[in-house]
């Protein structure tokens, strides 16, 4: 057989025509002439340079397995609020009747924004700050999102040497938080929860060992008289804390090709452990009735505007968008990959895995209420106090409570670190891409991120600790996350454009996305997101801690926190302005244009100067 090869190349011209910004470049064919016995002739051509992104120049790493980017975003954004928060949610709320407004949002909303992230990172292959050349006046936008990943990470990280602290005192014959005979319990200690037994000595309400275990044998906060009186780090959190960061270090210091292998333990390990939960918790008695409150419908809940807030705010909140995690992630994906799919798949298992943890949660909770004989309102609440004290409360009662702790605390232990791995993911590489210093230097630049988060949540196991913790958990990733996305979708949708995105996902994906997803970018998303930053504003509560109120100035420094990544976009914007050349009108048109089309501007040829550009959907 003989084989004749040669190489055919088109015109730049015919296939990246001057108005197409984005369009590929010049392709090279082979082709390949095969003769064969019988005399019959055959071609076979191959394109030697595939489609690839734009800015494919720069040599950057992607995931060894599609898979290991699908459990990172299904780790990431499955975290502990999906077992704290939606299940007490539904239940406060009508039970299945909030499923209503859950899924509207989720739908119109939580869908949408997921999938602009998605593609919005894969197709610019830069981390949160960089993929703003798309509108270099909003790239605060992604400073924005990196500063709260940080904040998130001083306090995010204590909930994991929390877990890790119970989880290592459950390697015992009887659980620490069984009785009232400890070194840290106090005369108001009850082994009992009953109607005649809420009183201690002198009138004073009764608690727990496993509410005592957590405030008083973990915490010390018996010891702090309030946020101004902290004291020093306790050892045994801090030790646990020292683990927690070396273990997020070597997960992320080699980049998505160490913690691509990492999540394979720890976005699965917790499906295992709640499927396991699960069937032992609908064996208890009183689980069905658990269960069934957790499910009782009551559709004039919807009625009530604090439902529909609740809905759409817990929608913002567990899909993980606005703080670079699901833009950094993507960002090393092949360009050519299916993010629409993604965003689909990913947001559904999110969406089942709260779902499918109310019956876990539930099936405890109503075996507790009947155990003690009290309603399951008196039982059921969100946040640590749900998985540090009512819950090892429940698996303390069990036969074999110390292998039931260990297999719970795990999970959270699992749940907690891919989370906590995405958004130091996020300040990572939106860094390492603004810059190349850091960039090739990502493995120092890794430990003195963990190292700054390390230090500063020490703030955070000191005897006062869980007020510190209460301060940034309540204000650092509040209204700035939903204002941070508002400004994104407004950047992507508005001052990008919507068509020019939608040309981006073609270029990636083959097909235009349609005109529901359009509808969604352009109008319906950005009314959501500011209804609510209203919303969220208007019904401002001040943080507490059981009965301890936080004092003003505790308060203002809230909001000081909030602020300093908020203020991020238009610091940055009227940075930009005033480093830009030319008269007013240039100084604008440079800034709101893509970096690949400045070329036009100079021209005078300004998209964003024409009204077709904003009504154009």
């Amino acid at each position: 057989m003989s084989e004749g090869r040669c190489s055919v190349a088109h015109m730049s011209s015919v296939v990246a025509p001057a108005k197409e910004a984005n369009a590929m470049g010049p392709k090279a064919v082979e082709l390949v002439l095969v003769k064969e016995q019988n005399g019959v002739q055959l071609t076979n051509s191959t394109l030697l340079n595939p489609p690839q992104s734009p800015t494919e120049a720069q040599d950057r790493e992607t995931w060894s397995k599609k898979a290991d980017f699908l459990l990172s975003v299904i780790g990431f954004a499955v975290d502990l609020a999906n077992v704290w928060r939606f299940p007490y949610l539904c239940y406060k709320n009508g039970g299945g009747a909030f499923l209503v407004p859950y899924l509207f949002f989720m739908v119109v909303a939580g869908v949408p924004l997921f999938y602009m992230e998605l593609a919005l990172g894969q197709f610019n292959r830069e981390g949160a700050a960089g993929v703003w050349k798309i509108c270099p006046i909003l790239r605060g936008v992604g400073y924005t999102a990196i500063l709260i990943s940080l904040y998130i990470g001083f306090f995010y990280n204590v909930i994991i040497a929390w877990a890790l602290h119970y989880l290592l005192s459950s390697f015992t014959t009887e659980l620490p938080w069984t009785h009232c005979n400890h070194s840290w319990n106090s005369p108001r200690c009850s082994d009992a929860r009953a109607p005649n037994a809420s009183s201690g000595p002198n009138g004073t309400s009764r608690t727990t060992p496993a509410a005592e275990y957590f405030e008083r044998g973990v915490l010390h906060l018996h010891e702090s008289q309030g946020i101004d009186d902290l004291g020093p780090p306790r050892w045994q959190l801090t030790s646990c804390l020292v683990l927690v960061i070396v273990l997020l270090y070597f997960s992320l210091w080699k980049g998505v090709k160490t913690s691509g292998k990492v999540v394979w333990i720890t976005a699965t390990m917790p499906y295992v452990v709640l499927f396991a939960l699960l069937l032992r918790g609908i064996t208890l008695p009183g689980a069905v009735d658990g269960i069934r409150a957790y499910l009782s419908v009551d559709f004039h809940r919807l009625c009530e505007a604090s439902v529909w807030i609740d809905a759409a705010i817990q929608i913002c909140f567990s899909l993980g968008v606005g703080l670079g995690v699901l833009i950094a992630f993507s960002s090393y994906n092949k360009f050519t990959n299916n993010c629409y799919r993604d965003a689909i798949i990913t947001t559904s298992v999110n969406s089942l895995t709260s779902f499918s943890s109310g019956f876990v949660v539930f099936s405890f909770l109503g075996y507790m209420a009947q155990k003690h004989s009290v309603p399951i309102g008196d039982v059921a609440k969100d946040g640590p106090g749900l998985i540090f004290i009512i819950y090892p409360e429940a698996l303390a009662t069990l036969p074999l409570s110390s292998v039931w702790a260990v297999v719970f605390f795990v999970m959270l232990l699992t749940l907690g670190i891919d989370s906590a791995m995405g958004g130091m993911e996020s300040v990572i590489t939106g860094l390492a891409d603004e810059f190349q210093l850091l960039h090739r230097h990502r493995e120092l630049f890794t430990l003195l991120v963990v190292l700054a988060t390390f230090l500063l949540s020490l703030f955070c196991v000191t005897n006062g600790g869980i007020y510190v913790f209460t301060l940034l958990d309540h204000f650092a990733a509040g209204t700035s996350i939903l204002f941070g996305v508002l400004m994104e979708v407004i950047g992507v949708a508005w001052f990008y454009g919507v068509w020019q995105f939608s040309d981006d996902i073609k270029q990636m994906t083959g097909r235009r996305p349609s005109l529901y997803w359009r509808l969604c970018w352009k109008f319906v998303s950005p009314c959501f997101l500011l209804f609510v930053v209203v919303v969220s504003i208007a019904t401002f509560r001040p943080p507490h801690y059981g009965a301890y109120v936080f004092p003003e100035w505790a308060t203002a420094l809230g909001w000081a926190i909030a602020a300093s990544s908020m203020s991020v976009v238009p610091v940055y914007a009227a940075y930009k302005l005033c480093r830009l050349p030319g008269s007013s009108r240039e100084k604008l048109a440079y800034a709101i244009t893509p970096e690949t089309e400045h070329g036009r501007v100079d021209s005078g040829e300004v998209r964003q100067f024409t009204l077709h550009h904003w009504l154009v959907v």
